[in-house]
């Protein structure tokens, strides 16, 4: 699409919003336009970070990431600490968590993305990552469904950096662990290596901002896998094909009551249509280019992305979700998440080169 229909496109659903829902989502969608124009101009992709550590000893994609979330922990912490109306993103220690992380981490090097990357991709036309979308917000709401019988196999309470240290605790203790993963990938790639790359580093830069943004606008950390499980959840309600006051995690208030809204009032349904423009506008100069796929690598990377969304709710949270905003608003939760999806994508890289992606 060239970029003045676009703009013209964006700016109609951008007055739609203002009119229509609430100034508010009208501008979180800015604030996705921006995070897609971002991801996608500086080809900021998580999945693509650790792949190329691994295989390439190329430390700048995982530095760019720490770069990211040390500024948003410098911002979103201390903000968190002086408005109570604003909310963190903490997610329960379980074997849902573990199992989720590990399978997640697996699928998203198949599936060359993870909830963001698959998101952005997508907007840059890339064909294996658009028939992904659907098929990730199926997974994630079926992982919805089937959550609260994860969770019976063991869970412990969320854990809150600022609420057993204060904010400066939290703060120091969280860039002390950022500090450490930096000593961990110096010992992985050895000596020599060139850590910064400019691209990374102001991707690292402009989603921080973005994502302090969207909690000061949403009350929330910025979130991907929820409004993909809303949509497939909303579509099986209309369908009658499926009773949400009877399931454990749609019979939830807050969940519940997003099933009777329209979409445009969920915030992480806003942010990913925008990220999706942000993508396109990218993509209006700059278009992705992408290899023929076999049909059995279409098969493979298809069903990657399913298990892909389905996983992503199990462990509450994708790269953004859960390791994005969970570490730089003090969750134990993102910690755990990081070492279980990079062992899991440890696995993922083989799996994808033997398929050869």
């Amino acid at each position: 699409m060239k970029r003045l229909p676009l703009a013209a496109l964006l700016a109609a659903f951008f007055i739609f919003l203002a009119l229509s829902v609430s100034i508010r989502q009208a501008v979180l969608m800015l604030v996705g336009v921006g995070m897609g124009s971002a991801l996608a101009g500086a080809r900021f992709g998580f999945t693509t970070g650790w792949r190329q550590l691994i295989e390439q000893r190329n430390p700048q994609g995982v530095v760019g990431q720490v770069l990211l979330l040390a500024l948003a922990s410098l911002a979103a912490l201390p903000l968190l600490g002086q408005f109570s109306e604003l909310h963190a993103a903490l997610g329960p220690p379980s074997v849902s968590l573990l199992v989720g992380a590990f399978v997640f981490g697996l699928t998203m090097q198949i599936a060359d993305g993870c909830g963001s990357g698959s998101l952005y991709k997508a907007g840059l036309g890339v064909p294996l990552n658009m028939g992904i979308l659907p098929l990730f917000a199926l997974g994630s709401f079926l992982g919805s469904v089937h959550l609260d019988s994860w969770l019976s196999l063991g869970q412990m309470a969320p854990v809150s950096f600022s609420a057993s240290l204060g904010t400066g605790g939290a703060l120091v203790l969280t860039l002390a662990l950022l500090a450490a993963v930096l000593v961990a990938v110096r010992l992985w790639v050895g000596a020599g290596q060139n850590w910064l790359d400019k691209r990374w580093v102001w991707g690292a830069v402009a989603l921080a901002v973005l994502a302090t943004l969207n909690l000061l606008l949403a009350g929330q950390p910025w979130g991907v896998v929820y409004g993909f499980g809303l949509w497939a959840a909303k579509i099986s309600v209309a369908l009658g094909a499926f009773e949400p006051a009877a399931n454990a995690f749609w019979g939830q208030a807050g969940n519940a009551q997003r099933l009777t809204q329209t979409v445009f009032m969920d915030v992480t349904t806003i942010t990913n249509i925008g990220i999706l423009g942000g993508a396109l506008w990218v993509s209006a100069k700059s278009p992705a280019g992408s290899k023929p796929l076999t049909t059995q690598q279409w098969v493979i990377g298809l069903v990657a992305g399913f298990v892909m969304g389905y996983s992503s709710r199990l462990a509450f949270g994708c790269n953004i979700g859960a390791m994005l905003s969970g570490i730089s608003t003090g969750s134990l939760h993102g910690w755990l998440w990081v070492p279980l999806a990079f062992a899991g994508t440890l696995i993922g890289v083989r799996v994808r080169r033997h398929y050869q992606f």
